[in-house]
């Protein structure tokens, strides 16, 4: 599945600019290259930036890196519940509230490193298990339709949007 291939029916309008920064990418080369890609700009940061924010009540570096973490865990478990048929509505998460509470300006730069390794491997793992014709699939999250193929694009995309903030704003 291609980003452009998506319905704007599979996801909430919320999400249509992390979409379109995907461009025409596939669904698991998103993730894949995606992965490489946070490495490399992570190991690039200097440590004395990791707490920067660019203004008040701005999250710092570690911070964002630490939201898109979270967020992965959140929609790759919304893509799991979706792919297996379940229609229990899920609720959705109040980023500002978690921010605080990952204490990431207390992490190093191999800390964050290691945990988002594990998340999107365990992603890469999870995707590579749905067959093609299924990521239609949708459920509920948030009070609006989603589906597994949205799920896993929008992870794509809401990095690629964070990197890009950070590499304009912050660095």
């Amino acid at each position: 599945m291609k980003a452009t291939d998506l319905l704007t029916t599979e996801y909430n309008s919320y999400y249509q600019p992390y979409i379109d920064a995907l461009g025409d990418v596939e669904l698991m080369e998103g993730l894949k290259s995606g992965m490489d890609q946070f490495i490399n700009e992570v190991k690039n940061i200097p440590d004395e930036k990791l707490t920067y924010a660019y203004g008040v009540g701005k999250w710092t570096v570690s911070e964002v890196l630490v939201h898109l973490i979270d967020t992965e865990r959140i929609f790759q478990y919304r893509a799991l519940r979706f792919y297996r048929n379940d229609r229990t509505p899920l609720p959705g998460f109040d980023q500002d509230e978690y921010v605080p509470a990952s204490n990431a300006n207390s992490r190093s730069k191999d800390s964050i490193i290691k945990e988002y390794l594990a998340v999107r491997q365990s992603t890469i793992a999870l995707f590579e298990t749905f067959e093609e014709k299924e990521l239609n699939r949708t459920g509920m999250a948030s009070g609006a339709k989603m589906s597994v193929g949205a799920a896993g694009l929008i992870i794509s995309g809401h990095q690629k949007h964070h990197l890009a903030i950070l590499q304009n704003r912050y660095l």
